[in-house]
């Protein structure tokens, strides 16, 4: 691999012409001339990753089948983000309904331990699920969450509720890693961006709405409650992963070779687009894929050793450290927030009392706009990027730059819920409403813009790579969750949140 010394001595043509890793020919220029004598250019898709000819591959199943898989790993990803912060609204209410009573600061690690195993669990999740098949490990997680959630409905004592919660941490681990990966596997590269989008809408509302409900449920039936509906909603998760998604991990490289496809070398299929790179031709049907197929369960890889490394060789990659520090930022000023607003809002001047949660009407706001910001960018930036280059390259960089609106959007919006916080009064409430909507917005970037890029520049290690974004993630939230109830008692709002905004403010210039 050339160094950076070499990389900054190119040449703008040389640049141009250079297919740096992770760079792919998305749209191929034609010339062609018309019956009246004049040359017009017409541009094409190429389809990559490059389909095989087996029904078994992903990116050949059918339209339904691929939106299938996205909504069940969304509404996986959804499920996660709601049984992990629907307790934080609720936890002014925890100190009257645990016995013995206990403080604020203590009840804060219920948050702080789950979120922290969330990430962790995936040190051995996705090596599983790279060895022995996604399918196995997305089913075994998802039965970890449903008995987890019903520990916790059944808990009598904090030390109870605390193990319970450590456990549900385990079983949402895959919908941060493997989810996402599922997604990555069955949809083309120019379909890929939007196709995050969905996935990262059901991410991020699952935390602003179980925010907004969890305050609810634990005034009006206990906060036990949240722990039967979270069981509950995964029990139909899993039978839509059972019935609805087969195994996505396909052995593409060995197929081509069998199938002795000229495009082994890296040359990629070209399908006609028409009108405007608006509308892509479907890969010609090669049969469909069998019930008794669909439903098979594991695979073997070998190299389970190799697999467990690989996580930590993918942090060599600077694009994964980027992405990583962005997505542990911000997820730690969500989880900050969503912990510490609610005590705030139950406190004088504002006395919200059980309608603390909805502080999560700014963040449900402010995501469902970013939202529409990604779906409607994301995939237009890279295409447009490869039909005005001449050779028609599709850089992974190409989608950076719909990061920088939402990360100056994030970083000052901790500081606006931060400052509002420190000053209370009978409308100060507004300010943290609409700084935590500007983190909500920030939020929505990270699974598909950083996601996409780390699957666009490392297809292959992709998943070793969300291990360590989702790590990351976990610990800087568990650290400001678990001190950040005791930092705001000791010194005030401003302090604490100035902090978080001004790291995010320095993780945000790495882009």
């Amino acid at each position: 691999m050339a160094g950076w010394a070499h990389a900054f001595k190119l040449s703008k043509q040389e640049l141009a012409e250079s297919e740096p890793p992770g760079t792919s020919r998305l749209v191929e220029h034609e010339l062609h001339r018309t019956r009246s004598g004049r040359d017009t250019n017409s541009d094409t898709i190429v389809l990559i990753p490059q389909p095989t000819q087996s029904p078994l591959d992903p990116l050949n199943w059918p339209v339904w089948r691929k939106y299938a898989v996205l909504l069940t790993m969304s509404l996986f990803a959804f499920l996660a983000s709601f049984g992990s912060a629907a307790i934080a609204p609720a936890l002014p209410l925890l100190q009257y309904q645990i016995l013995p009573p206990r403080s604020l600061a203590e009840l804060a690690h219920l948050v702080a331990v789950n979120v922290l195993l969330i990430g962790c669990s995936n040190i051995w999740w996705v090596p599983l699920s790279n060895t022995f098949g996604r399918r196995p490990i997305l089913i075994i997680s998802m039965l970890i969450s449903i008995f987890a959630s019903m520990w916790g409905g059944l808990a009598t004592s904090f030390n109870s509720l605390l193990a319970a919660r450590v456990i549900q941490g385990i079983g949402f681990g895959p919908a941060d890693t493997i989810a996402p990966d599922c997604v990555g596997d069955v949809f083309f590269v120019h379909e890929r961006g939007r196709a995050m989008a969905i996935y990262t809408v059901f991410l991020a509302c699952g935390s602003f709405i179980s925010g907004l409900t969890g305050a609810y449920i634990a005034g009006n039936l206990g906060y036990k409650y949240v722990f039967w509906i979270t069981m509950a909603l995964f029990a139909f998760n899993l039978l839509l992963e059972i019935f609805l998604v087969p195994e996505t991990l396909f052995d593409r490289h060995a197929h081509l070779l069998a199938e002795q496809h000229p495009s082994v070398t890296g040359e990629a299929s070209i399908v006609e687009e028409k009108s405007k790179v608006s509308t892509v031709e479907r890969p010609v049907p090669v049969g469909s894929i069998s019930f008794g197929q669909s439903m098979k369960v594991g695979l073997y890889r070998g190299d389970l050793l190799k697999h467990f490394v690989d996580p930590w060789r993918s942090l060599a990659f600077p694009g994964t450290w980027v992405v990583m520090l962005h997505y542990g930022g911000l997820l730690g000023g969500i989880v900050t927030i969503s912990t510490v607003g609610p005590v705030f809002l139950a406190m004088p001047p504002y006395l919200w009392g059980k309608n603390v949660g909805l502080l999560n009407v700014g963040a449900l706001i402010g995501g469902f706009l970013g939202f529409l910001f990604t779906y409607f960018l994301a995939d237009r930036l890279t295409t447009r990027s490869a039909k005005k280059e001449s050779h028609g390259l599709a850089e992974p960089e190409s989608r950076l730059p719909a990061m920088f609106p939402a990360l100056l959007l994030a970083t000052t919006g901790i500081w606006a819920f931060g400052f509002s916080a420190t000053h209370p009064s009978p409308h100060a409430w507004a300010g943290m409403v609409v700084g935590y909507g500007m983190v909500g917005f920030g939020i929505m970037q990270i699974p598909s813009i950083g996601f996409n890029y780390l699957l666009d520049s490392y297809h292959s290690i992709s998943a070793d790579c969300f291990v360590m974004t989702t790590i990351s993630r976990s610990v800087v939230s568990f650290a400001w969750t678990f001190f950040v109830a005791q930092w705001v008692g000791v010194a005030g709002p401003a302090l604490p949140f100035g902090i978080f905004g001004m790291l995010m403010g320095i993780f945000g210039l790495l882009v």
